[in-house]
């Protein structure tokens, strides 16, 4: 039996999720484009140790500075990048560390946001892109123009933690050299998985110990302006200590 053609709507689908992966690629390069340098010489594995106190970037007195504070634009630029499956709770995140409200209901991201955050020596540009199926092709194409991956894990969704693994460990071989921080979210659900579950079903024990990949527990909920939520401060600071 000859293979049924594909239809109208099947081919429409397919072609805009094409375009669209293009346009993120076309953006990414125009706002975010640059060669990505190393920063980074310790190559471990870490699993929820904490990290070395770090100031927030809000924390720094100007007045302490014996020069001038330099123009926004004269500052260099970092890129981090946040994947994860759909309703792992990415927008989130990146609406939190900006200081806004949540959006009511589970809104999948189409597309991508953005979110910029000044520091002192620095400001870190973090872009999410959606998690839905057909945008995770596209993931691949940005790993190689950042310089750190966060990848966000439901920790209840054990129905589709295979499928989390798996893009994951795609992205981990596209860079062997993309520090990686994995944040186990939702842990206050009472379904969550332990983090020694989740260590396991990532297959994060198999990763090459030379290189850096952090496995965070996390409850990522707006509670009230900036950084109050405690999961997110501990991020936070250990993506700027990796910036840095």
């Amino acid at each position: 039996m000859a293979p049924r053609p594909l239809s109208p709507l099947v081919l429409a689908l397919g072609g805009a999720a094409a375009v669209l992966g293009s346009v993120l690629f076309i953006l990414w390069k125009t706002y975010f484009g640059r060669g990505r340098e190393r920063r980074w010489d310790r190559g471990e594995a870490w699993w929820g140790a904490e990290p070395a106190r770090l100031p927030e970037w809000d924390e720094w007195d100007p007045e302490d500075e014996e020069d001038e504070e330099p123009a926004l634009e004269e500052l260099e630029q970092r890129e981090v990048l946040v994947l994860g499956l759909d309703g792992s709770g990415k927008s989130t995140f990146l609406r939190v560390l900006a200081g806004k409200p949540p959006l009511e209901g589970h809104i999948p991201t189409w597309g991508f946001n953005s979110v910029r955050l000044p520091t002192k020596d620095f400001e870190v540009d973090l872009l999410e892109i959606g998690g839905s199926q057909n945008l995770r092709f596209y993931w691949k194409e940005f790993v190689n123009e950042v310089d750190v991956l966060v990848f966000m894990v439901d920790s209840a969704d054990r129905l589709r933690l295979p499928w989390a693994r798996q893009e994951l460990h795609k992205l981990l071989d596209k860079d062997p050299d993309l520090p990686v921080v994995v944040v186990a979210n939702k842990q206050d659900l009472s379904e969550a998985m332990s983090m020694v579950e989740l260590q396991q079903e990532l297959g994060l024990q198999a990763v090459d110990s030379q290189r850096e990949v952090f496995l965070l527990a996390a409850s990522i909920a707006p509670a009230g302006p900036g950084f109050e939520n405690p999961g997110t401060v501990h991020i936070w600071r250990l993506l700027l200590e990796l910036l840095s």
